[in-house]
């Protein structure tokens, strides 16, 4: 493996707290029937038809046209998807400025819809102008853990995979970046991504 020299990192549940509920326990006041709605309706199968390329139109007229009892609920998933975001992760919004400050190259691979991204990225302009290139699933249509958006993200990036390292929450997408040669880390907290990415002999206080 060669030297280490960048961090590709996720950005849901790794950078920022994601999920459904965050925007719908402010909609639905009763549990049971927002667990049902998020069980039943927007589904993460639903959801992922996004990060594919889909279009929110196509999907939530099929949805409705399914629930047309939750019609209103449905709607507020596009135009209010960045409640669905619930924050920063503890730690990691430091350690990404460490790494730019130490002069890492800063890259990210995520799964995300094309609607959906440019407006939660123009949400925190400093972070995300510290990496020289974010690959969008929807973008793309295609989504991790599909092998070909790592071998289109490493030659955007103009990496080899012993170049990097890689993040993720996701066991399924970490075990494909590995077998394509990338160094990856299965996210569980700041703590232990700062000793991993040291370890690996990234610039970062461990």
């Amino acid at each position: 493996m060669g030297t280490i020299r960048a961090v590709i990192f996720d950005i849901g549940n790794v950078l920022f707290t994601w999920h459904p509920r965050f925007l719908y326990e402010r909609l639905i006041g009763d549990d049971r029937a927002l667990d049902a709605f998020l069980r039943d309706v927007v589904t993460t199968e639903w959801h992922f038809q996004h990060d594919a390329g889909r279009d929110f139109a196509d999907t939530s007229a099929e949805l409705i046209a399914a629930h047309p009892e939750h019609a209103d609920l449905i709607a507020a998933w596009g135009p209010r998807f960045n409640e669905s975001v619930g924050g920063p992760v503890a730690g990691m919004l430091d350690l990404v400025a460490e790494l730019d400050a130490a002069r890492v190259p800063l890259f990210a691979i995520t799964n995300f819809s094309h609607e959906f991204w440019p407006p939660f990225r123009a949400q925190w302009p400093d972070l995300f102008d510290r990496f020289g290139d974010i690959v969008v699933s929807g973008d793309e249509k295609l989504v991790k853990p599909d092998p070909a958006i790592y071998r289109l993200a490493l030659d955007r990036f103009g990496l080899d995979a012993g170049e990097a390292v890689f993040i993720d929450d996701n066991p399924a997408n970490v075990s494909a970046a590995a077998a394509l040669g990338l160094r990856s880390i299965l996210f569980e907290d700041a703590a232990t991504t700062r000793r991993a990415l040291a370890e690996a002999g990234l610039p970062v206080a461990a």
